[in-house]
């Protein structure tokens, strides 16, 4: 999961120069790396689109997201919340209701996650084909 320290300033500017220089995925320093690494997790890539439709309670998300424990489900959608990704409306109700919402900014980003699920779906044949081949090869090397 993404450190709560690698997306401050502090760790990327300087202390004469607390504007960070421009972004760049590609420099290990840059807290886009940070982000990167939050959207490119598995869970983030299931929960993002799985909100898509509106809110969900936690219980809904689990049973929707197969394999996904209550421990890293909850990491997940603390660190999405954290980002400004997901809201987290608490219904001060007993007991307790908590939903789940896409926010404008993960909004956006769910349509791109949403891309690569569908890749992932229509191209699983060609993959598993790529694969054999792969291992077919690997087998008759010497």
């Amino acid at each position: 999961m993404v450190s709560k320290h690698v997306l401050t300033r502090g760790l990327f500017g300087s202390p004469s120069n607390p504007e960070p220089p421009p972004t760049n995925v590609y420099v290990e320093a840059c807290p886009s790396r940070a982000i990167l690494e939050l959207i490119a997790d598995k869970w983030t890539l299931l929960i993002l689109p799985a909100l898509r439709d509106g809110r969900m309670r936690n219980s809904d998300l689990m049973r929707l997201i197969g394999g996904v424990s209550q421990k890293m489900l909850t990491q997940t959608l603390r660190e999405l919340e954290r980002n400004g990704i997901v809201n987290r409306i608490d219904h001060h109700e007993v007991p307790p209701r908590v939903e789940y919402e896409l926010s404008p900014l993960g909004r956006s980003l769910s349509d791109l996650v949403r891309s690569l699920g569908s890749w992932a779906e229509e191209h699983l044949e060609q993959v598993i084909a790529a694969r054999d081949a792969f291992e077919a090869r690997e087998r008759q090397k010497p």
